[in-house]
């Protein structure tokens, strides 16, 4: 398997897309209001709307660059729109303005003119329509179209165009900001979308990646202004099937009423918590998926806009301030012991269950990164103390609330432990009760828990488990348990993803097969240098057999092109037998290393040499050590079982198959690294030579049982030896690590044909056997 970053330039496969493809419109607005757009066919798309203020105002939006689908398969950059003709049938039905009044749709064009100086202008769609104000049918002529709100105004100059954009506005704009009387919602419907004339037609990325075993999840919060269809199309064409992760956010699926005096907007806690749009989408989102046969995992998780939440819901710390996360703006997290926060989630939990039963899928529900917060950063303070959390903790054990903590890492009295450990059994309880309200909605429901392992599993805080890993979170609560453990993996800390793993396994009791992976995040396109580590632990946990593994998330993966594949054959052959070559035949075998070096040669006679190994490669002939018959038959059998190239082999040198350079072993051979107190992994090696020029030789095929392991010079336990050669510590060191060891070389027969006769060795002729060494690392 491997992967690489894709950039526009990598596009091999191209089709044709009309350019205003329905599809590919997106959607920007301002909080509160809420929108989305979806395609009701190939060439038709439709807007829905829910306002909240006076001054809302939703852009439908056409973009001259692809800012959103992945390189290889983005539209091409056309700024030159003269010469074409745009027509569609506009309807729309609720309190949106109508074509003909001021501050009704309005094109907002967005670019240059003639001069290349920046330009915009506003096209009132209504000088461009005939038909009725909610039902019309409007042509725009690129090379004679005038903004203005009269006909007659400047002209428009389509040659440089960035952008255009179609305004949508609520029946109550006024442009104030204030709230309007009650929330007003509509739909728009752009119909048989046409565009005719030269450059009507665009370039698009065709690519089809082959299917393979990692899956994909996403988040609403950062997709909620695509088209289901165009998401789904990136899923795809990447390869990613079966499962998608999705993680609803946490600002805009809810409906909202005004807070008491004006201050902003709250969620609303009667009747369907899902505002319109969301819920449209959404079910655009599952039906398409079902279509293609992806079953999505709907994720909820105790965040939510803070903006949003109720005073009363929010975690607090010691001194009364939120809960925040370092979201800009910030979200909050909910209290597992508020009642009526624990009742919304749950109402919330159960529409979108009922969603994939729409879908006519199986239902599967995820409850994501459940805990009492304990900030991030420079700010590590536990919210613990809620009213609510502090007058049912009094109430039901009778013992006055403890010394409040306000910092970590930090010791807890005994008084403070009760009070954690009372705290995770309501987190507990409260997520059971989410996970029971799903089932009582959609008997049958699926269920997990992604498990945030670097915020809850840290050593100097041990104590976290009991407020952030109840018992209640044991097997069977869950039919999977999902991890993630990204900062672990960014730092490149195995061993903390390790313990992570076994501490879900030993404490929670959910084997390999019960458990999700989930590898990322990629934050900025600035680290974007940091995908090949989480393609290396998304490696890792398909090699442990884990249910599923999926990469998080989508839109990081098409800002920075990642894209995974795996290679021909790859599933269908085992690189490697781990045999060893027959000694009897070996220890008569000849070869050594070569090199590759290109050596130019001036009129002079001087000589330019260029390294283009940096590492030998060794070349063995296995046809000397053939003494007897029964070893011709011998290497007849090996040669089978390998099936010619097909299958490495180890062979030992016995010129070089020691870490000391008299064949000799000692732990204190072979420097392999310095420790950082992080780092747990260290892969064997052997230096040939001094200084920077001696070449540096990685071992994958040591001899079991072998190695011996130093740091700072002194013999040490605590460790493991991993598969392709690498010392893994389960603790890790600080200092100088080396190692002592025994090993072999892995190579290849380097012909799929044998030819041996036995007249011509019993006359003297040896065969020729050759063999290569294979790289491993």
């Amino acid at each position: 398997m491997g992967h690489y970053l894709a950039g526009p330039g990598d596009q091999v496969r191209t089709d044709w897309m009309a350019r205003f493809d329905a599809a590919h419109w997106t959607l920007n607005f301002p909080r509160p209001m809420m929108a989305s757009v979806t395609t009701t066919a190939a060439d038709s798309l439709r807007v829905d709307l829910a306002y909240y203020k006076r001054d809302d105002l939703c852009g439908l939006i056409w973009d001259s660059v692809d800012q959103v689908d992945h390189p290889l398969l983005r539209y091409e950059t056309r700024r030159d729109y003269r010469g074409m003709l745009l027509s569609f049938g506009w309807r729309s039905v609720g309190d949106v303005k109508p074509l003909d009044v001021p501050n009704g749709a309005v094109l907002t064009i967005e670019g240059r003119d003639a001069e290349g100086a920046a330009q915009v202008w506003y096209v009132r769609l209504w000088n461009y329509a005939s038909g009725s104000v909610t039902d019309a049918q409007i042509v725009l002529d690129f090379d004679d179209m005038r903004s203005g709100f009269e006909p007659g105004g400047d002209k428009v100059f389509a040659g440089d165009i960035d952008r255009m954009f179609i305004s949508l506005t609520p029946e109550g704009f006024d442009g104030s900001d204030a709230p309007l009387t009650v929330p007003e919602e509509a739909t728009v419907w752009l119909e048989g979308i046409r565009c005719e004339g030269s450059g009507s037609k665009i370039r698009i990325g065709d690519a089809c990646i082959p299917p393979h075993k990692l899956r994909i999840a996403t988040g609403y919060d950062d997709d909620y202004h695509l088209t289901p269809e165009r998401l789904l199309r990136n899923v795809q064409a990447l390869g990613y099937r079966k499962w998608l992760t999705l993680y609803v956010g946490m600002s805009h699926f809810m409906r909202l009423e005004p807070r008491a005096g004006g201050a902003g907007f709250k969620v609303v806690t009667a009747g369907d918590p899902l505002v319109g749009p969301c819920r449209i989408w959404m079910e655009d989102l599952a039906a398409r998926a079902a279509a293609d046969d992806v079953t999505i995992i709907f994720s909820l998780s105790y965040e939510l806009f803070d903006a949003y939440a109720p005073e009363e819901w929010k975690q607090r710390a010691h001194d009364g301030s939120p809960a925040l996360t370092g979201w800009a703006p910030p979200s909050t997290l909910l209290s597992p012991v508020n009642g009526d926060a624990m009742a919304w989630l749950q109402s919330v939990a159960a529409a979108f269950a009922g969603i994939s039963q729409i879908a006519g899928r199986e239902s599967w529900f995820q409850v994501g990164e459940p805990w009492w917060w304990t900030g991030f950063g420079d700010r590590q303070v536990p919210c613990f103390y809620d009213d609510a959390a502090v007058a049912a903790y009094t109430a039901e054990t009778g013992s006055p609330e403890p010394v409040r903590l306000t910092n970590l890492p930090g010791t807890l009295t005994a008084a403070q432990a009760n009070y954690v450990a009372w705290l995770g059994g309501k987190l507990g309880q409260s997520v059971l009760s989410v996970m029971d309200a799903v089932k009582a909605a959609v008997p049958g429901t699926k269920t997990a828990m992604l498990f945030y392992a670097p915020q809850v599993l840290r050593e100097d805080a041990p104590w976290l488990k009991m407020a952030n890993m109840p018992a209640e979170f044991a097997a069977p609560a869950f039919d999977v348990l999902q991890l993630e453990d990204y900062d672990f993996v960014l730092a490149e800390d195995r061993g903390a993803s390790r313990r992570a793993v076994a501490a879900i396994e030993a404490e929670l009791g959910y084997p390999a097969a019960a458990q999700d992976y989930f590898s990322g995040f990629v934050l900025t396109a600035e680290a974007r240098g940091r995908w090949p580590v989480i393609a290396e632990a998304a490696e890792r946990a398909l090699a442990r057999d884990v249910r599923e593994t999926f990469v998080w998330a989508l839109p990081q993966v098409r800002r920075d092109g990642f894209t995974y594949f795996t290679m021909d054959g790859e599933t269908n052959v085992d690189a490697f037998h781990d045999v060893a070559f027959p000694i009897a035949l070996g220890e008569g075998a000849s070869g050594g290393p070569e090199f590759l070096t290109q050596v130019a040669e001036t009129i002079s006679g001087h000589e330019q040499r260029s390294i283009v190994w940096a590492q030998g490669r060794l070349r063995y002939d296995a046809g000397p050590g053939i003494r007897s018959e029964a070893d011709l038959s011998a290497l007849v059998r090996f040669y089978r079982a390998r099936r010619g190239q097909a299958h490495g082999f180890r062979l030992r040198d016995l010129l070089d198959h020691s870490s000391g350079d008299d064949g000799g072993l000692d732990a204190r051979d072979q420097l392999l690294g310095i420790g950082d107190g992080v780092r747990t992994d260290f892969p064997l090696l052997k230096r040939y030579g001094d200084g920077e020029d001696a070449e540096l030789r990685r071992i994958t095929r040591p001899e079991a049982g072998t190695a011996r392991v130093a740091v700072d010079g002194s013999e040490v336990f605590g460790w493991t030896l991993e598969a392709g050669g690498v010392v893994r510590f389960d603790n890790a060191p600080t200092g100088a690590v080396s190692a002592g060891y025994l090993f072999d070389v892995p190579v290849r027969f380097a012909e799929d044909r044998l030819e041996i006769s036995l007249n011509a060795w019993r006359a003297g002729e040896v065969p020729s056997v050759p063999m290569v060494e294979v790289r491993e690392a």
